[in-house]
């Protein structure tokens, strides 16, 4: 297989050709956790409880896994538009290496302190051995979710975003087919319960990191562990991480920021908390074209910008900011008119669909600039300026949004929390736009 040049041919065309795929492949990578949500729920409350504290750990990890993913990408599309092709071998097998050490130390971290976390993170004794079950296989697993993350990532970098859609792809079905067999017992299989929830992802990752695997070495050629130098490994490690390190941070500064939100939201009671996460789970399903536009976006900017051709990065943020304000548009409108319908086919309760819809009249108005943060973000991560990225998400989170949420409760309630998220992206998303812009006329 030969690596896609991105430095040539239209942008819109390239952009559209990696973007469609890759929408596709992130709604596999967020049905894994719908799916073994909706499984264990069926099984027992008490299971779904369990589950649901492992959500920080599991997050935790795949922030940091997204962030060596990033940062590998980063410097492997930036050699490969440059032409260094040694450059482009020594990254992708020394990103692996790096993953794997990574793992290693997290299992070791891991095994160990599953007491200690988990009652700090408030469960009770009773949930304690069912949180064993299942974290004890899912650290066991933890390659198989870490390494293929970093290995999607490098083959993104070559141009190629089908092929990762596509394992993905083949790994959620096979989550799908495996989650019901193994936590009930059907067909002959053992009923396991919760840890069957953890074998099957398990087993389905597993197949991510067979077929990444397979791809990286025999088909792209990129894996060589014949010449390794320490020195060499050294210095890549320092790369990769420059830009995977800010990018975890940044990962892990949304979900904190959601946690102190859900905070101010809990003084209106138990429905306005889960009218906030029925909201926040009809968004994230809106905001997937953004997701998957600013992981194609990573590798074409990362290329030119190693080749230098920057009139094409520039093309590419208009294209890209032109998307984000039409798809802004046409959701905020679809959620104005059609908010509550949806609400209404997830929670018949009065309260929550009342404060669902109140969040989807509000925020929506917002995502076109969302989006703009989304591709800003992933411009600055390609061009080698993680820190850029990290700023705008502090900035969107702990200096506008939180501050924000928390006076506008004071005065206007509720309303007043939806109305500062608001504004707070559609500040951030200007501020995003124009620094981009800035950084590529500079470069």
């Amino acid at each position: 297989m030969s690596r896609k040049n991105l430095t040539q041919g239209d942008v819109l065309t390239s952009l559209i050709q990696h973007t469609i795929p890759m929408i596709w492949g992130v709604f596999m990578v967020l049905s894994f956790f719908l799916v073994d949500t909706f499984f264990i729920g069926l099984f027992g409350s008490k299971e779904l409880a369990a589950i649901s504290f492992t959500f920080p750990v599991v997050t935790a990890t795949a922030s940091i896994a997204m962030g060596l993913g990033v940062g590998a990408l980063s410097v492997i599309s930036r050699s490969i538009g440059s032409g260094n092709n040694e450059d482009v071998r020594h990254y992708a097998t020394h990103s692996l290496i790096l993953a794997l050490v990574i793992v290693i130390i997290f299992v070791a971290i891991g095994l160990a302190t599953i007491d200690p976390l988990f009652l700090a993170l408030g469960a009770d004794l009773t949930l304690i051995p069912m949180i064993h079950q299942y974290m004890e296989i899912w650290y066991g697993g933890m390659i198989f979710l870490v390494v293929p993350m970093v290995g999607n990532s490098i083959i993104r970098a070559t141009g190629e975003s089908r092929i990762p859609s596509l394992i993905m792809t083949v790994a959620a079905l096979s989550n799908v087919i495996l989650d019901p067999l193994l936590i009930f017992g059907l067909l002959g299989f053992p009923r396991l319960g919760l840890e069957g929830a953890a074998w099957a992802s398990l087993i389905s990752r597993a197949l991510t990191f067979l077929a990444s695997g397979y791809v990286l070495h025999y088909r792209l050629k990129l894996i060589d562990i014949s010449k390794i130098n320490p020195a060499q490994l050294i210095i890549s490690w320092k790369k990769i991480l420059y830009i995977g390190l800010p990018t975890a941070g940044t990962n892990i500064i949304l979900p904190i920021a959601a946690g102190f939100i859900t905070m101010i939201i809990a003084q209106y009671g138990s429905s306005a908390v889960a009218a906030f996460g029925v909201a926040s789970r009809i968004e994230m399903f809106f905001l997937i074209p953004f997701v998957a536009l600013s992981a194609s976006l990573g590798p074409f900017m990362g290329q030119n910008f190693g080749a230098k051709k920057y009139d094409r990065l520039q093309e590419a943020i208009k294209l890209t900011t032109i998307f984000a304000l039409a798809w802004g548009g046409f959701s905020s409108l679809l959620l104005w008119l059609a908010g509550e319908l949806i609400t209404k086919q997830i929670n018949p309760d009065p309260q929550i669909i009342a404060y669902t819809t109140l969040y989807l009249t509000i925020v929506p108005i917002s995502y076109a600039a969302a989006g703009i943060i989304y591709t800003a973000s992933a411009g600055f991560y390609a061009l080698g300026s993680p820190l850029n990225a990290t700023m705008l998400a502090l900035g969107r989170t702990f200096f506008l949004s939180l501050p924000l949420a928390w006076l506008a409760n004071t005065v206007w309630g509720i309303k007043g929390v939806f109305t500062a998220i608001s504004l707070a992206n559609l500040t951030v998303g200007v501020l995003a736009y124009l620094w981009i812009v800035k950084k590529i006329k500079s470069a």
